[in-house]
């Protein structure tokens, strides 16, 4: 189940502040972690940036959004603490707060306003209506862009492997190996992968830059699924060859019973299919190159509290 939106934050993090005491955002995750069942799992996935957990995330956009709404407050630098009608607000025993319900507080509906259009929000101004269906946090949006572009990228590329030559296609799968760390120089794996070899083996490369242990391969650009018998036929080669390591790469799909035969039997074999070629395309950049680069930033909390520090 994933991390809920950060609207569902928002309740859980008002209660976490109901004792009227100033609390660090940063103490009050886990409590809120904690109301909404989060699992471990759940706690400690990060962002697609990997800077901050997504609960993290979540509860700080949710502080935002209700001091915004004038339903927490910031009495210092990282703190906040719940006000009148924050109090208020929970007597009532809301079944939720999200924006729609934020949206009966102009002040809110004044700076989010403001938000989206990249103004500051002007004091008097008239509210305008507020559209608050289907929108994550700005980062969730960011997040939700970037994981759809890179879906998009994923298929594109797979639809390119599909078409180069067989030899392209070996030397692809070198210099994708050679990213990975295996291999050593590309001199010494171009002399081992993409040989035809016996046995439907059709190369070995070093686990390791110097050589210590071998892995053999079978690359091949597949139109159906690849089934058991082509498996247990590689791993048969592999017995045939005394060897204990082999990956299969395919531009295809592996079958249920392939990857579990895969799974049973005393050789190790990593069954890499075409989704998960061109992730390990995209993550060691083979065959890709970086279009668009974006720099988020906000405040560090920690610099400014330091303010009142002795000069």
């Amino acid at each position: 189940m994933p991390v809920p939106d950060f609207q569902t934050f928002m309740l859980p993090l008002l209660r976490a502040a109901a004792d009227g005491q100033p609390h660090r955002m940063r103490d009050l995750v886990p409590i809120v972690a904690d109301e909404l069942g989060l699992s471990e799992e759940d706690r400690t996935l990060r962002l697609p940036s990997g800077n901050q957990t997504t609960a993290e995330n979540r509860t700080y956009w949710a502080g935002i959004y209700l001091r915004r709404a004038e339903l927490l407050t910031s009495p210092a630098r990282g703190a906040i603490v719940i006000s009148e009608e924050g109090a208020r607000v929970l007597a009532t025993n809301p079944a939720r707060i999200d924006k729609t319900f934020l949206s009966r507080y102009p002040a809110f509906v004044q700076w989010f306003s403001g938000a989206r259009q990249g103004l500051p929000a002007a004091p008097g101004a008239p509210v305008p209506a507020l559209a608050v269906a289907g929108e994550g946090s700005p980062e969730d949006r960011i997040a939700d862009g970037w994981q759809e572009l890179r879906n998009l990228l994923g298929r594109d590329l797979l639809d390119v492997l599909k078409r180069v030559s067989p030899r392209f296609f070996e030397r692809l799968v070198i210099d994708l190996l050679l990213k990975m760390g295996y291999g050593g120089s590309r001199a010494d794996a171009s002399r081992l992968v993409g040989k035809p070899g016996d046995e439907g083996i059709d190369g070995t490369i070093s686990e390791d830059k110097l050589g210590l242990d071998v892995v053999y391969v079978q690359a091949k650009r597949w139109e159906g699924a690849v089934g058991r018998p082509v498996v247990q036929a590689f791993a048969g080669s592999l017995q045939g060859f005394r060897a204990q390591k082999g990956v299969f790469i395919t531009t295809s799909h592996f079958t249920a019973d392939a990857r579990e035969y895969a799974g049973q039997i005393q050789n190790k074999i990593v069954l890499i299919d075409g989704a998960r070629l061109v992730d390990l395309m995209i993550e060691h950049n083979v065959g890709v190159e970086t279009a668009r680069t974006f720099e988020l930033k906000k405040i560090d909390h920690d610099y400014f509290d330091d303010e009142a520090g002795p000069e």
